[in-house]
């Protein structure tokens, strides 16, 4: 079967680009192609999220803990999505990648976070419904003033390259109602008063979610208090989204 004209264009124009422009590993500085940002040494060398860790909101514990332990932070809070799960915890590389795609618009990094992201499917139980159920990615939106200066959602640039790892279907639910501002500097509770009726149904959501969904994925880079993945998932599940579990690249 012939390879479709626009995909050879497509291919053959990857191929000048990584000619003149060849791409150079994030963290060694060693050449690459294609569409990567890390080579496969170094994408080894990031660690994936090690036991024990909370298993609401991913973060790693010191010294033992139990099956299904919850960190000191989320003991005694209530959230409206299921568990969140970074795919890595906190790491130096990752990091930069995230800040170099969200505050140098860089969104080239995106696929190679996308990938890491993907991580979390493979070495999570507790998201093989999701991949069982085709549940759809739901990217954390921004609002359209950040977007524009941005010129894309880093979420939505993240959850693409997610889709092709794991088959599911990425659905644009969530609309930003009304701008937040830079929330880096606040705690938990500043941000949750600040986010309180931030996120709606946008039209497409609203028709995933008036088929009763059993879930979807909240897709986001990184996790840091939960606030944001809760208030996004207050208005999932106000919609009808019977689950909402949240996936990000990192652990803040």
């Amino acid at each position: 079967m012939s390879l479709d004209p626009a995909k050879r264009v497509k291919g053959v124009w990857a191929e000048v680009l990584d000619l003149l422009y060849p791409g150079i590993c994030q963290v060694c500085g060693g050449g690459l192609t294609g569409d990567r940002s890390l080579c496969e040494g170094c994408v080894a060398e990031v660690p994936g999220l090690k036991e024990p860790f909370c298993r609401r909101c991913g973060e790693e514990f010191d010294g033992q803990a139990g099956a299904g332990a919850e960190c000191p932070n989320c003991r005694n809070l209530t959230f409206a999505f299921d568990f969140a799960r970074p795919a890595v915890p906190c790491h130096p590389a990752i990091l930069e990648m995230i800040h170099g795609l969200k505050y140098s618009r860089r969104i080239e990094l995106a696929p190679e976070l996308g990938r890491v992201a993907v991580r979390a499917f493979e070495d999570d139980p507790r998201l093989e419904p999701a991949l069982a159920g085709g549940w759809s990615l739901v990217p954390v939106p921004l609002h359209r003033t950040r977007e524009l200066w941005r010129h894309f959602n880093q979420a939505a640039e993240i959850a693409r390259p997610m889709a092709r790892g794991t088959g599911l279907p990425v659905c644009h639910a969530l609309t930003r109602v009304r701008s937040t501002g830079n929330q880096t500097r606040l705690n938990r509770a500043q941000r949750l008063k600040n986010l309180k009726g931030a996120f709606a149904l946008s039209k497409e959501g609203a028709k995933l979610a008036g088929g009763k969904p059993p879930g979807v994925v909240l897709v986001d880079d990184v996790f840091t208090t939960g606030a944001t993945s809760d208030e996004c998932a207050r208005a999932l599940r106000r919609g009808g989204v019977q689950k909402v579990v949240v996936v990000t690249v990192m652990r803040g």
